[in-house]
């Protein structure tokens, strides 16, 4: 009896083990996960590379969906083509969400929406205005417009046929630049859903069969984990630097910085300060496009306010140095898209600050070097002291006492003892005096 009850348990504490392992791994499987991350502002390289990883993230750890929340102007056209290669590879489907109220998928984002496994949106949004423009400065003919509007086109259109949209709005937005509402997207099959809300959008998307490169699939999102990501330190400080206004304030701040320890070598921090915003501003402003204009404007200013330190110019250099800086600062960012220009309100305090410095610490060095010098033997010319001995004939030598100490020195004109006298030259460690 007592080795049947001990046989008995010996099952019992392996089967018991087993059984939790196979419950704890049965909820596993039946708790689909979803990752729901937020894409917002200009398409940049930054935001490429974030959602990229995101999606090589989402199929690594095979999820049930990636749900993108998009709002943007627009932006780069390598950037969102990275990011469309990146939804349209992906074995994970991808959701994108226009949302909240108020935002907008505009430009880069219409090919983003149009590109996604789910394309929703929420009320109060908008979508459209695809036309491609120019960037950098770039002056563009006919022809030349002509081919690059007419690439937007074929690949919006062989996007639309592969996820079953409407292609004539797709073609009407890149060439006419329409744009339309979440209502209207919906009724012209621009869009697949609106959801007012997150919660609302993960319920509606259960049961919705997507095609993805490995075959149909149907989403799952009964139960599901959602999972936020936000944005890392790292992305969020790229980001906020590729903005043209923070990009151009870092590299006057960078330029400022190098003038001045120029200016006074051996500060250092002023130098090191510069240094690092000037690679920040680098790093920014190959995301932007740049007029190389401007920015030679730009450095011909520096090189301007650095020449009023050594060459008298009477200020002449510090006014060229600012019209240099205030027409290319105009100059820099030249593009038809208003969220890539500089602000006016941003560059005009810039110019004038830095113009104010610069001007300044010129006005204040050139003072520095009309004073007599306080040291050494030059600092004694011009000094005051009293005469120690009689000299009652001019060129006559006689002793005076000057800041605590005697000196030899010969008269122009007869002086006597205790009367104030002034240095009018040295030579060697003869003083030339006259009366004070």
């Amino acid at each position: 009896m007592s080795y049947k009850v001990f046989s008995t348990a010996k099952y019992l504490l392996f089967l018991v083990p087993a059984l939790l392992l196979l419950q704890g791994l049965s909820v596993g499987a039946s708790a689909p996960k979803v990752f729901y991350a937020k894409a917002e502002g200009i398409v940049n390289p930054v935001m490429a590379k974030y959602l990229t990883g995101l999606i090589a993230d989402a199929d690594k750890e095979k999820i049930e969906a990636l749900v993108i929340q998009l709002d943007t102007p627009g932006g780069l056209d390598l950037s969102m083509r990275d990011i469309i290669k990146g939804i349209l590879s992906s074995d994970v489907p991808v959701v994108v969400y226009v949302a909240p109220a108020g935002s907008r998928a505009a430009s880069a984002g219409v090919f983003i929406a149009y590109a996604s496994s789910v394309a929703a949106m929420a009320p109060g949004t908008n979508i459209g205005s695809a036309h491609p423009v120019a960037m950098g400065g770039e002056k563009l003919d006919e022809v030349m417009m002509k081919k690059v509007e007419n690439d937007a086109v074929a690949y919006i259109k062989g996007i639309a046929l592969k996820r079953k949209r409407n292609v004539d709005w797709a073609e009407a937005a890149v060439r006419k630049s329409v744009n339309i509402t979440a209502e209207e997207a919906l009724k012209l099959n621009v869009i697949d859903l609106i959801a007012e809300s997150k919660n609302e959008l993960i319920e509606r998307l259960d049961g919705r069969t997507v095609e993805l490169p490995s075959g149909p699939r149907a989403i799952r999102t009964k139960g599901v984990e959602v999972k936020d990501i936000e944005m890392n330190l790292r992305f969020r400080i790229l980001n906020a630097i590729s903005n043209p206004n923070v990009a151009y304030i870092l590299m006057m701040i960078g330029l400022a910085g190098l003038y001045f320890e120029l200016s006074n070598p051996g500060v250092v921090l002023p130098g090191v300060g510069g240094a690092v915003s000037l690679v920040l501003a680098f790093y920014a402003l190959q995301t932007l496009p740049i007029n190389s204009a401007g920015l030679l404007l730009i450095g011909l200013a520096v090189i301007f306010f650095i020449l009023e330190i050594k060459v008298v110019s009477y200020g002449l250099l510090t006014v060229a140095g600012a019209v240099a800086l205030f027409l290319g600062s105009l100059m820099l960012f030249d593009s038809p898209l208003p969220f890539m220009r500089l602000s006016l309100w941003v560059m005009l305090p810039v110019v004038v600050l830095m113009t104010a410095a610069i001007a300044s610490m010129v006005y204040y060095t050139a003072r520095m070097y009309k004073k007599r010098p306080v040291s050494g033997m030059e600092g004694i010319v011009g000094a005051e002291g009293v005469v120690a001995e009689d000299m009652e004939s001019p060129g006559e030598e006689g002793k005076v006492f000057i800041d605590g100490e005697y000196w030899n020195a010969v008269s122009e004109m007869p002086v006597k003892k205790g009367e104030r006298i002034k240095v009018k030259d040295i030579k060697g460690l003869l003083l030339t005096i006259v009366k004070a």
